[in-house]
């Protein structure tokens, strides 16, 4: 087994945002370079690709989880599933064990959650993310990362994202001290979930952020014992707002009078609310309605390209409206209770910036988190696999 002297190494922190940041203190003189990075629309499950892959969700294809398709829907035999008494079907522990029973059953290799999908509807709808996003096949639409790394015969390590912080940082650090790998992907995943219970500024996330310093420094002594160079790189794919409205938008629309499935369907994330229409009627009320809401927009079509997130078959919704930031859907297909933190607001939105910060000086066209993927495969440029493209 070869040995290396440098290492590239990538540590992904799921909603260290910009804002998070500024406010602790954080490897300043370990990583002084440092920038706020423009997110996706959407959620993690937009944003991660997006950095794996360097592409926006109109291209690598993956956006929200669920997407009405009643055709190709894998759940239309969960259809009795709607008669679940609501004691028992608004249980998470219930949920969860549906999820992992789903999941094992279909073979789902990637992140799969019915959350708070509607037994009654959930027949009705497709899942996006059926593959691991960290595999080399795991993208809907072309490559990611993974797969140039192995064109290129890299030795690297990346995290198990089923696995804990602490089994993965264990692992990172095993694999860095055995000097057998010259690219290391480091994932970490609790943060994200902290933050939406306890929200940002909380002593839980506080906490964990000072975990956070204690580990890297441990890491970063391992890294300078054992190669001769490093370039480190700790980034996120989005920050955090603290909720502080929550809106029954579901349940303005079902007072609309229309039938779910027969003149329209939705999907309620946490922070938009997406639409396909069956007849006419149906979408002029629910735009009239939308409209006259002071908490969201609706996002036209233009802006939707100038995100890169417009689908023109409508894969996605045909009718897509966004919350401002802070407020929430509560009950959404997400959650069904207020939480304290949540993302996915316009990239614009100020929470909504994540972060990069490095030993390197950064390159002034990194901004945005696209821009990560052309660090990552920086140092693959030359080999059989990049020949041809520059980061």
């Amino acid at each position: 087994m070869p040995t290396y002297d440098k290492l590239s190494l990538f540590i992904f922190i799921d909603a260290f945002g910009w804002d998070i940041l500024n406010g602790v203190n954080f490897f300043e003189s370990e990583l002084p370079h440092r920038r706020r990075l423009r997110s996706v629309l959407g959620y993690s499950s937009t944003a991660v690709p997006s950095i794996l892959t360097g592409r926006y969700p109109a291209e690598h294809g993956h956006f929200s989880f669920y997407y009405y398709d009643p055709v190709n829907s894998p759940f239309k035999w969960l259809k009795p599933l709607r008669l679940t008494p609501d004691f028992l079907a608004s249980r998470a522990r219930v949920r969860n064990r549906i999820s992992q029973y789903l999941k094992r059953i279909y073979g789902y290799t990637g992140y799969f959650q019915i959350y708070s999908m509607p037994f009654k509807y959930i027949h009705l709808f497709d899942y996006c993310e059926k593959k691991s996003i960290f595999a080399p096949d795991g993208i809907i639409n072309g490559d990611n990362i993974f797969t140039k790394l192995e064109l290129a015969d890299v030795d690297y390590h990346v995290s198990d994202w089923r696995a804990s912080e602490e089994r993965n940082f264990a692992s990172v650090c095993s694999a860095v001290e055995s000097r057998s790998i010259e690219w290391a992907f480091f994932y970490n995943a609790d943060l994200d979930g902290i933050l939406h219970i306890h929200g940002a500024g909380s002593m839980e996330s506080l906490t964990r952020i000072g975990l956070y310093r204690k580990r890297l420094g441990e890491l970063f002594d391992i890294v300078r014992r054992n190669y001769r160079e490093s370039d480190i790189y700790v980034f996120s794919d989005h920050g955090m707002a603290n909720t502080t409205e929550h809106h029954e938008l579901w349940r303005d629309v079902e007072k609309l009078g229309f039938r779910f499935g027969r003149d329209y369907a939705a999907v309620y994330d946490s922070t938009m609310a997406r639409f396909w229409f069956f007849n006419q009627d149906a979408r002029a009320a629910v735009t009239r309605l939308l409209n006259s809401k002071t908490y969201g927009r609706i996002l036209g079509e233009e802006e939707l390209k100038e995100l890169k997130a417009w689908f023109p078959d409508g894969k996605y919704g045909e009718l897509f409206f966004m919350l401002q930031e802070k407020h929430l859907i509560v009950p959404s297909f997400m959650v069904r209770k207020p939480i304290k933190g949540m993302h996915g607001y316009h990239p614009d939105a100020a929470s909504s910036y994540a972060m990069i910060m490095s030993n390197r000086p950064l390159p002034d066209s990194v901004k945005a988190i696209t821009d990560i993927y052309g660090l990552m495969v920086q140092p693959l440029v030359g080999r059989d696999c990049c020949k041809g493209r520059t980061a």
